[in-house]
């Protein structure tokens, strides 16, 4: 959540970034009426409680007659701090409930507009002409079934539409991702975490995937626990009502876990293969650092992005997300997105967000510097999402014959493999 000193303080820039998400602008200035409802009403209890209080020792030393007012008087002050106890809880919680619905402040450098008005920052490698090397390149569903990889059809039979099997080299690709994503961010100082995949309502909300995400989000409903769709949800309350020392400072997890999303809304979108699934697998990133250091550190986290799709030897771009494209608790967002072939354009593969201090006030974790004790400010970016990093790999490094190239990062994963091979030519 952001801040009520800044919203009171600076409510118009509050108003620009909700107008900017294309949320509700009205959201701020009921707000703003919830908040001097619960200031006012604080302080009329606190007043009320102090006459009380007062009261309380004078109606001993009062005289029969001053005492029976006195009397009279703490009767209807009972009533009123009553009154005003109940006025500024319903205030308070009004202001909550409003409070959680407001998504985090837009950075200033973040491009205003939808989906489509993204800015590319940066394009990396180089797409190949499969017509010059004289072939049509084939979907990774085609390749994976040729490689014996992928089995979509008992998915779907055991499972449900979007549902899938990795088998053969396909669960071994896998396992080679992951351990080699794994090894990049250990190297580069990160904590491995396997972490839970269900978690509480607070985990959940604290992290903002229970505002406008929440239909895409799978709850067990008799034992009101959330399946996550992504470790950033555990990794970020790892540390829900906690103060950590400064000198403790930057934390970095690298999550592994499940993901699972209802793809609420994409019905017929990306129906064919594995890339919008309700189950894959997923390297995540997650950081916590001081506020002042959240842009640097989503920088880092970028770069450690970058890297590893150029040790897959992957084309890609990097873009700026638009403000109505990044989620409630995300201040600003970039994605990168690989080249698919037989799509003929970018897909995202992975995506890194500054949170600033918006989870971390909703989760209770703060810092403390000397004598100073503030919220901190949380990070997260993709690493590996599996099944999409396969489609990108198969439908690249395909050879002619259907069987596909690994990148050397992998091979040492892939008992020295260079080349996945069909299963039968």
């Amino acid at each position: 959540m952001i801040d009520l000193r800044l919203l009171r303080e600076d409510p118009d820039r509050v108003r620009a970034s909700q107008r900017a998400r294309g949320e509700d602008v009205a959201l701020v200035d009921s707000l703003l009426s919830a908040d001097e409802r619960r200031r006012s009403s604080g302080v009329r209890f606190d007043e009320l409680r102090a006459e009380q209080k007062q009261l309380g020792k004078l109606i001993p030393k009062a005289g029969a007659d001053e005492k029976a007012e006195l009397l009279k008087r703490a009767e209807q002050l009972k009533a009123d701090v009553k009154a005003a106890d109940a006025e500024r809880d319903a205030a308070d919680a009004e202001t909550q409930e409003l409070l959680l619905r407001l998504g985090n402040l837009v950075h200033p450098d973040v491009p205003v507009g939808g989906e489509e008005d993204f800015v590319t920052l940066e394009t990396h490698g180089t797409i190949r002409d499969f017509g010059a090397e004289g072939f049509e390149p084939k979907d990774h569903l085609e390749l994976g079934q040729i490689l014996g990889a992928i089995d979509v059809e008992r998915g779907a039979k055991v499972s449900g539409s979007r549902f899938y099997f990795l088998t053969g080299v396909g669960a071994l690709l896998e396992l080679a991702l992951v351990n080699a994503a794994i090894a990049q961010a250990t190297e580069a100082g990160f904590t491995p975490m396997l972490t839970p995949a269900l978690v509480r309502p607070q985990s959940m909300a604290g992290t903002g995937f229970l505002g406008q995400a929440a239909q895409d989000v799978y709850h067990l409903d008799k034992d009101d626990l959330y399946l996550v769709g992504t470790s950033e949800v555990p990794l970020a309350a790892y540390h829900m009502d906690e103060i950590i020392d400064a000198d403790r400072l930057p934390l970095r997890y690298a999550g592994f876990s499940p993901c699972f999303r209802r793809e609420a809304g994409s019905h017929g979108k990306d129906t064919r293969g594995i890339f919008r699934v309700h189950q894959f697998d997923k390297v995540e990133m997650f950081t916590y650092v001081d506020p002042d250091d959240s842009q640097a550190e989503h920088r880092r986290l970028l770069e450690w992005e970058k890297q590893w799709l150029t040790s897959l030897e992957l084309p890609f771009r990097v873009i700026d997300v638009a403000s109505a494209d990044l989620g409630s608790s995300a201040a600003r967002k970039f994605d990168c997105e690989a080249w698919i072939p037989t799509q003929g354009k970018y897909r995202e593969l992975t995506s890194t967000s500054d949170c600033t201090e918006f989870q971390s006030r909703r989760l209770s974790i703060r810092v403390r510097d000397g004598k100073q004790v503030k919220p901190l400010a949380t990070l997260n970016g993709t690493l590996c999402a599996v099944p999409r990093t396969i489609v990108a790999i198969l439908e690249n490094h395909q050879l002619a014959d259907g069987s596909v190239r690994v990148p050397e990062v992998l091979r040492p994963y892939l008992g020295g493999r260079e080349v996945l091979e069909p299963v039968s030519r």
